[in-house]
């Protein structure tokens, strides 16, 4: 349990072996990102994408999880956002491995001279809706400014022949995701559908995506057990980062 004597800071989130700063990033740490960093397949990674880090969540998760000779590049549009996501990673012990560039991965993509193993991205998944409080908060929201069509197109560019592309997504979205990736060459490998408890549907899906075909797993994740506590699924999977596991 985390220690009532801790002093956390409040412009952002400290987990166990890093501290991730968000108060001027447009959306703020949260389970989503938090669940795919810890869950995506890393064996045999030897280079990580991470598509529209935002506050670097994702690129200092898996930082910790990869070995030391794994680097890591952070695409993120927004130059606020980029700032910070250089800062956190500058001020965290992987910073050598670690490269933040404030880019439209669309264009971005076209001059890579690398692919990785593993690409990473807590897309928007929302469609133009009501204003938000912010133009930033919308590009991190809504999928005008990158669509999934283009973002899949991106990650073909990107991916090695037997590599891995995952996301997070609303179940609704990451069904209709599922079937365009698949217009576009991908498989599903990985699929994991979470719950916020065993009565009621899931509200989230994760997807391991990969050009090549192969064997498929599924499974189902539920955050809370039936006394509210969270699961044993749910603290398997965070224990190494959440100061509360």
């Amino acid at each position: 349990m985390c220690s009532q004597k801790a002093v956390l800071r409040r412009d952002g989130f400290t987990f166990k072996q890093f501290f991730v700063a968000h108060d001027r990033c447009a959306m703020k740490v949260g389970t989503d990102g938090t669940l795919l960093g810890a869950w995506v397949p890393v064996a045999n990674v030897t280079s990580v994408l991470d598509i529209g880090t935002g506050s670097g969540l994702l690129a200092l998760m898996l930082a910790q999880r990869t070995p030391d000779n794994v680097t890591i590049d952070a695409v993120e549009l927004d130059p606020i956002a980029a700032e910070q996501a250089a800062e956190n990673a500058k001020g965290c012990q992987w910073a050598s491995r670690i490269t933040v560039h404030c880019a439209d991965i669309r264009e971005w993509a076209q001059q890579a001279t690398q692919r990785y193993s593993l690409i990473v991205s807590n897309p928007p998944f929302f469609e133009q809706g009501s204003n938000c409080a912010s133009p930033e908060r919308a590009q991190a929201r809504y999928t005008t400014t990158l669509d999934h069509s283009a973002l899949l197109h991106s990650a073909t560019q990107l991916i090695t022949e037997d590599g891995f592309f995952c996301v997070i997504m609303p179940e609704t979205a990451g069904t209709a995701f599922t079937e365009l990736a698949k217009t576009q060459g991908w498989h599903v490998r990985y699929r994991t559908d979470v719950a916020d408890n065993e009565t009621r549907l899931p509200h989230r899906v994760m997807l391991a995506l990969s050009p090549t075909d192969g064997e498929y797993f599924t499974e189902r994740l539920t955050i809370r057990g039936p006394d509210q506590q969270y699961s044993e699924g749910y603290c398997g999977l965070t224990q190494d980062f959440y100061l509360f596991m």
